[in-house]
C-alpha cells in the first residue's frame, strides 16, 4: 500500500484483528454481489468503501422511482438505467481504486458457475427463491463461501454459509429447495427502508470478516424484529439429508 492507502484505510489498519494483513487481504480479494437492490446497495458501498480489490455487481432490472425509497446505490438522475451499473456508478464514486464490474444479466447456469468460482464471497442479495437455490447450488459446489440476507416487512435475516468447513450447512438446509417465486416480496408487502441497509450492511460485515480473517463468521440463522428492536439467533445444524450438500 502506498501512503494515500494507509491513510484511507488507516480506521481499518488500527484495528488489531485486521492491521496491514487484513486490510492488503481486502484489496486482493474479489467479492460477487447477486442483487443491486435494497441488500445490495448498502453491501457495494461498504465493500468498495472497505477497499475490496474487485467488486463484481450482477442485477437485470432497472432502476425505478419507487426503489428509491430504500435503495440508497441508485439516485433519480439514475431512473430507468440498469440497476448493476447505477450500483457500480456509485461504489466507484466512492473509491475510484475499487475496480468494479456491473453484469447487466440475471447470472444462472454456467455463468453463475464461473463468477461464483471466481469470487471469494457470494453476497446473496436477491428477492426470488428460484435464485437463492441457484445460488446455493453454485456456492457449494465451488466451495464459495456465501452471506445471504432477506428484508420484508419489519422482519430481516442474516446467514452466513461456508462449504469449506465440513459441518456448516448450506441454504438448502435450512429452506430445502421447494419455495417458488410467488413467495413474499418487497413490491407486493412493502418493507420499512432502514431494515434492507441493516441486513446488507451485516452481509457486508460478515463478506469482510470472512475475506480478512478478522473474529469468527456469522454461525447458525439470524433474524431481527424491526418493530420491536429484537434479534434472536438460532443454531443451525447441518442435514444429513439435504439435497445439495449431503453427499460433499
Amino acid at each position: 500500500m502506498n501512503d494515500e492507502a494507509l491513510l484511507r484505510y488507516s480506521r481499518h489498519i488500527m484495528l488489531d484483528e485486521i492491521d496491514i494483513v487484513g486490510q492488503e487481504r481486502l484489496l486482493a480479494s474479489r467479492v460477487l454481489i447477486i442483487g443491486a437492490g435494497g441488500l445490495g446497495s448498502p453491501a457495494a458501498l461498504y465493500l468498495a468503501g472497505a477497499g475490496v480489490g474487485h467488486l463484481v455487481i450482477a442485477d437485470d432490472d432497472i432502476v425505478e422511482l419507487s426503489n428509491l425509497q430504500r435503495q440508497i446505490a441508485h439516485a433519480e438522475g439514475r431512473l430507468g438505467r440498469s440497476k448493476a451499473r447505477s450500483a457500480a456508478d456509485a461504489a466507484r464514486g466512492l473509491n475510484s481504486t475499487c475496480d468494479v464490474r456491473a453484469l447487466e444479466t440475471r447470472l444462472v447456469g454456467e455463468a453463475l458457475m464461473t463468477e461464483v468460482g471466481l469470487a471469494d464471497v457470494v453476497l446473496d442479495c436477491t428477492d426470488r427463491f428460484s435464485s437463492r437455490f441457484a445460488i446455493n447450488r453454485a456456492c457449494v459446489e465451488n466451495e464459495t463461501p456465501l452471506v445471504s440476507g432477506a428484508a420484508i416487512r419489519f422482519s430481516g435475516q442474516l446467514a452466513v454459509f461456508d462449504p469449506r468447513q465440513s459441518r456448516s450447512p448450506c441454504y438448502a438446509c435450512l429452506y430445502g429447495e421447494q419455495g417458488g417465486d410467488d413467495a413474499l416480496t418487497c413490491a407486493e408487502s412493502g418493507v420499512i427502508s432502514p431494515l434492507v441497509g441493516l441486513i446488507g450492511s451485516f452481509q457486508a460485515l460478515e463478506a469482510m470478516k470472512l475475506i480478512s480473517g478478522a473474529g469468527q463468521p456469522h454461525r447458525g440463522l439470524s433474524t431481527f424484529d424491526a418493530l420491536n428492536g429484537e434479534w434472536r439467533h438460532f443454531a443451525l445444524p447441518r442435514d444429513p439429508d439435504c439435497p445439495v450438500c449431503a453427499n460433499r
